[in-house]
């Protein structure tokens, strides 16, 4: 597994004139993370209409306002800021919340709202459990979480799975729910139909809601079919489970690391079967109705380059191409085109996630300078917009530098992924021996 491999690593500090300028200004950003970053901590003690009760304290990614609950995938990126800050504390009570949603329902919902237990996010309960395991070193704790997250991989292999044996993204909503669902997605996408039959808004939004599920709500990955897809950055993460799985069991000294290698080595087969496109060298979402990859390059690869999928060959094909969604002040969603909506997971929006997974991606396969360029856009873009505003935000133009993203809902300021993200940034180079 190739994630969190900078955070904590003490290394000779990094002295380019480009580090050097990319930096300036981080100590103020750091102060201003490390003095609210416990305002975004909750507590919940019992079941509402709204919110779900925890077992522990939990981060949340904005101090107020939206998103006062704990959000899947989110939580990996804010638990690397919280390493960064010395907070195990935090990132345990984190994870034991995750634990504690998956044993529930059997799979961690989108987040711990109560209307969005309808749906998973992209996986990462395995990776968190794995960073804390290599600071703590507990293994009774470890066991535990392994048979929980056993769970959370089978709700992923029986109800997310295809004929193609990768997996896809899709909901459990009741038909009300998507009626409902249809007409908030029409302030978010104003070209969908306002005369729509019941059959249209019920089959629409559960397309729509199963892209909720994906994390890039909305995108043009997807085509409005994500039911229809293989995406790679689902099926490179449940690759990184099966990886960790397999280590799991040498650490507990368990049966099963090598069925685990199998699995692994399958579905590693199927990505460069149905994903790889040879010709372009790139790795695609796949339609396995219609058989053939989305014609949008995304910033999902760096799931791919993070995960170890690709061969040497492959990752410097990939590393080759980065021009199609690096821009001045970062990484973009997706590779520019014409698209027939407005997303927010699309160009020229840039969010702290991809990255964190392409420095960790690129610097794992030996491509430090990239892993570094990368790193010095994300952190002196946040600290250029930070000046500006006094704040962090949820994403940012990649192509200006600034707060003017393509945004279906008022850019909320945030911390979560924000700063866990540059702080990941930062150490990296300073601690990364560059």
């Amino acid at each position: 597994m190739r994630s969190s491999i900078i955070v904590g690593v003490v290394g000779v500090l990094c002295l380019t004139a480009s580090c050097r300028q990319a930096l300036n200004g981080e100590r103020e950003v750091r102060a201003f993370i490390r003095e609210n970053m416990p305002a975004t901590t909750c507590f919940y003690l019992k079941d509402t209409l709204e919110h779900l009760a925890l077992p522990k304290p939990f981060s949340v990614p904005t101090i107020k306002g939206k998103f006062q609950d704990l959000y899947y995938w989110d939580t990996y990126f804010t638990n690397l800021g919280l390493l960064s800050l010395g907070d195990i504390h935090q990132v345990r009570n984190n994870v034991d919340d995750i634990l504690y949603l998956i044993e529930r329902f059997g799979y961690m919902p989108n987040s711990s709202k109560m209307a969005q237990t309808n749906r998973s996010q992209p996986p990462y309960a395995s990776m968190m459990i794995r960073d804390l395991y290599e600071r703590t070193k507990d293994r009774a704790w470890l066991r535990g979480a392994y048979d929980i997250l056993l769970k959370e991989y089978d709700f992923w292999m029986r109800e997310r799975m295809t004929d193609t044996g990768l997996n896809r993204y899709y909901n459990m909503a009741t038909e009300a729910y998507l009626l409902d669902f249809y007409d908030y997605i029409r302030r978010r996408i104003p070209s969908l139909r306002a005369d729509a039959d019941r059959e249209e808004r019920i089959r629409t939004a559960s397309q729509y809601l199963s892209e909720a599920e994906s994390g890039w709500d909305f995108t043009p990955r997807f085509h409005t079919h994500c039911e229809d897809y293989n995406p790679i950055d689902l099926n490179a993460n449940l690759y990184i489970y099966e990886k960790n799985f397999a280590w799991f069991c040498s650490e507990l000294g368990i049966e099963g690391t090598a069925d685990w290698e199998e699995t692994a080595a399958l579905r590693l087969e199927r990505i460069n079967k149905y994903c790889y496109d040879g010709q372009s060298g790139e790795y695609y979402d796949y339609n396995y109705r219609t058989h053939t990859r989305s014609d949008v390059y995304s910033a999902a690869v760096f799931n791919i380059l993070w995960a170890g999928i690709p061969n040497e060959e492959q990752a410097q094909n990939l590393v080759r191409q980065l021009n199609r969604l690096e821009m001045e002040y970062g990484l973009v969603a997706c590779e520019p085109g014409e698209r027939t909506d407005v997303y927010q997971w699309d160009s020229p929006n840039s969010w702290a996630s991809f990255h964190v997974l392409a420095i960790a991606g690129l610097e794992a396969y030996g491509y430090r300078a990239d892993a570094r360029r990368i790193a010095e856009k994300y952190a002196g873009t946040i600290i250029r917009i930070f000046r500006q505003s006094g704040n962090l935000w949820e994403k940012y133009n990649g192509r200006k530098g600034n707060r003017e993203v393509n945004s279906e809902y008022p850019l909320p300021p945030f911390m979560g992924w924000t700063a866990g993200g540059f702080l990941y940034a930062t150490d990296y180079l300073r601690h990364a021996g560059l």
